[in-house]
């Protein structure tokens, strides 16, 4: 190997390492809230919307703004769009942990998210642009694929050890090292690189996306208030369809939209983006509740609750990388759909089998590990196949798509599974021994309230206890539902080893980007 070889070599390891740390940060912050959350409820006085609000409100904000921050860093460089990321993520992230109401938390994090929209998918299009051979890119993609996962899934367990020794605001004061650690090696090991001929910013779409998700988010969350089949929930259901239809009437007819829609119409690209969206709906509804199965009803502290999800962060790491090394030699189909299949089998279990004395070690852990494998083959696979419609040149906008489809999958996980269980905590705590109290609709709010309210009275107890796993219950069910439809579309429209063989071909022909 030559010296300009072994330099070149050391730079983009270097690089990598930088775009791994930017990366680890953003998802971290993911989970690392949910942990959190029994805290959060007393010490800010927050029922069960405000805490989902303050998940959803960083995964809303990224959702809503990571496609326009793709298309700039594309345009007006990939670089200083990481570092400024970065460097407002830590800004914000101090913010959320002074805070001394749930408002304002909530606006913290609505900060926090519209800065990691603006990181996220410029890790993606750094790594394309840097390593132009395909196996090399499949690589460093798996890489970036469990660095994903373990941010993700072992956000609890970081959050967990903060809050064993900290108070509850040090969970966003640990991402502030990482961010600026991120953005120093930014700052010395990322080149330059950029699309000029990136059209100007789609104002109009971005607009109408953001009022799109925000109205469907709020109206998911507070349906549980309002009523499921309330004028309220019914109106803002039929107002997000309107503006879904506008959307994509105003994509279709602009010359350069903010998404362009069309990409859908390849059943390979529209497939590998749902599923991305249904695993991390799946993840993040999950987690939101198990949490606060492990907390509130086994009564485990934060570092203990945190290190019983570390089963799922491991299997998430191992099925990343495995899932990139095998997608290309059997097919993007086989090895999502296999994740699928697992990923539904582990929320249908656990909607079978729940109880508040279900044998963690026996039941649970297996019952994470085939979880964490269902996700790590779906999530590296499926994003390479949407990375692979578009060129190297237009990365950020690949890397952007999948950026927004897996936070929309975070975004209504949160908010449908955790409403499901709001709806079926409360609706069966009303109808238990706690009516008799008088306080059933305030107990229902809340479930740290509505244990502290049961205290030791075991029959009241009982009724929250059993009220939280019927919830959790049904969520996983509707989860494993979700999971299972999509293996089934994925079988019919997942790229298989061809789609990759021609893809190879095109990679290898094209000149390596500017």
């Amino acid at each position: 190997m030559s010296t300009s070889q072994a330099a070149s070599r050391s730079r983009k390891a270097g690089i990598l390492v930088a775009v791994y740390v930017a990366a680890l940060a953003i998802n971290l912050d993911i989970t690392i809230v949910n942990v959190a959350l029994p805290s959060i409820a007393t010490e800010l006085d927050a029922g069960t919307r405000g805490l989902q609000w303050v998940v959803d409100g960083y995964n809303l904000a990224f959702t809503a703004l990571v496609l326009a921050a793709g298309s700039l860093s594309d345009r007006y460089g990939r670089r200083p769009a990481l570092i400024i990321g970065l460097l407002g993520f830590a800004v914000a992230s101090v913010v959320g942990a002074v805070v001394t109401s749930t408002g304002a938390l909530i606006a913290a994090r609505f900060g926090m998210g519209a800065f990691a929209a603006l990181i996220f998918p410029t890790t993606l299009s750094i790594i394309s642009n840097t390593f132009t051979d395909r196996r090399q890119r499949a690589a460093a993609l798996g890489g970036w694929g469990a660095i994903v996962g373990v941010g993700v899934a072992s956000g609890p367990v970081t959050g967990g050890l903060l809050l064993e020794h900290f108070y509850w605001g040090s969970i966003f004061l640990a991402l502030v090292p990482l961010a600026l650690v991120a953005a120093g090696l930014a700052f010395a090991l990322v080149p330059e690189s950029r699309d000029p001929a990136v059209p100007a910013l789609d104002k109009r779409g971005l607009l109408i996306s953001t009022a799109m998700l925000g109205t469907l988010v709020y109206t998911v969350i507070e349906a549980p208030e309002h009523g499921w089949g309330s004028t309220f929930t019914l109106l803002g259901f039929t107002l997000s369809a309107v503006l879904v239809a506008v959307f994509v009437a105003v994509e279709r007819a602009v010359e350069h939209p903010m998404l362009d829609v069309r990409l859908f119409t390849d059943r390979r690209f529209s497939a590998a983006s749902g599923a991305v969206t249904v695993t991390f709906f799946a993840l993040s509804g999950f987690i939101f509740l198990i949490t606060q199965y492990f907390q509130v009803i086994r009564d485990f502290g934060p570092l203990s609750t945190g290190a019983r999800i570390l089963p799922v962060a491991i299997s998430i790491a191992i099925a990343s990388v495995v899932g990139g090394i095998l997608a290309p030699r059997v097919g993007t189909r086989v090895v999502v759909v296999t994740g699928l299949v697992l990923f539904g089998s582990a929320m249908a279990w656990i909607a079978a089998s729940v109880a508040v004395d279900t044998s963690y070690w026996a039941t649970i852990v297996p019952q994470m590990v085939l979880m964490g494998l269902g996700m790590g083959l779906i999530s590296t696979p499926a994003t390479e196949s949407i990375m692979l419609v578009l060129p190297p040149a237009r990365a950020g906008v690949g890397s952007a798509v999948n950026d927004a489809t897996r936070e929309l999958g975070a975004t209504l996980g949160v908010a449908v599974i955790g409403s499901v269980f709001s709806s079926v905590f409360g609706a069966r705590l009303v109808d238990s021994a706690f009516s008799a109290t008088g306080q059933a609709d305030t107990a229902a709010d809340s479930v740290p309230v509505a244990v502290a309210m049961a205290g030791a009275d075991p029959t009241l107890l009982d009724a929250v206890q059993e009220s939280f796993l019927s919830g959790l219950s049904v969520g996983c069910v509707v989860v494993a539902g979700l999971c299972f439809a999509a293996a089934v579309a994925g079988l019919a429209a997942l790229p298989g080893r061809r789609f990759h063989a021609a893809k190879a071909e095109e990679a290898e022909a094209e000149p390596a980007p500017v």
